[in-house]
């Protein structure tokens, strides 16, 4: 008997495969990004969509802070636009990572989404700091 769940089939293999292998370019998930966090040079900008208050509380180390509403051409303009930027908000309840992303690619830079979060980052058992980082 059918169900939510087998009521519409599945994708078949070769529409799986390059469903979710795409997923990729747009994505990456808390473990990759720390452990590209570790090096000299992760090869990415780590952004951090949120409020400068909560940004203050507690955000992934390296990350820089630039609320989504503030992605503007003339703010943006100090980064080559060939920097690829990888966005994160507060998790996934929250959409201002992928606001971010958006307006990113407006502006021409390549961006994937740092998957859930701050919530994903903890979850994962990874700390946070605190602070503005501005000097």
């Amino acid at each position: 008997m059918p169900n939510a769940v087998t009521l519409v089939p599945a994708a078949n293999p070769d529409q799986a495969l390059q469903h979710f292998q795409s997923q990729f370019a747009f994505e990456t998930d808390c473990w990759d990004t720390h452990d590209a966090m570790s090096k000299a040079d992760p090869g990415f900008i780590l952004l951090d969509a949120r409020s400068p208050a909560m940004f203050a509380k507690g955000h992934v180390p390296g990350a820089i802070n630039i609320p989504h509403g503030k992605i503007i051409q003339s703010r943006m303009s100090v980064y080559e636009k060939s920097s690829l930027f990888v966005t994160y908000c507060a998790g996934p309840h929250c959409n201002g990572a992928a606001r971010a992303a958006a307006k990113l690619a407006q502006l021409g830079f390549p961006v994937k989404l740092m998957a859930g979060g701050v919530t994903g980052w903890l979850d994962e058992g990874f700390s946070l700091e605190s602070g503005t980082g501005i000097d």
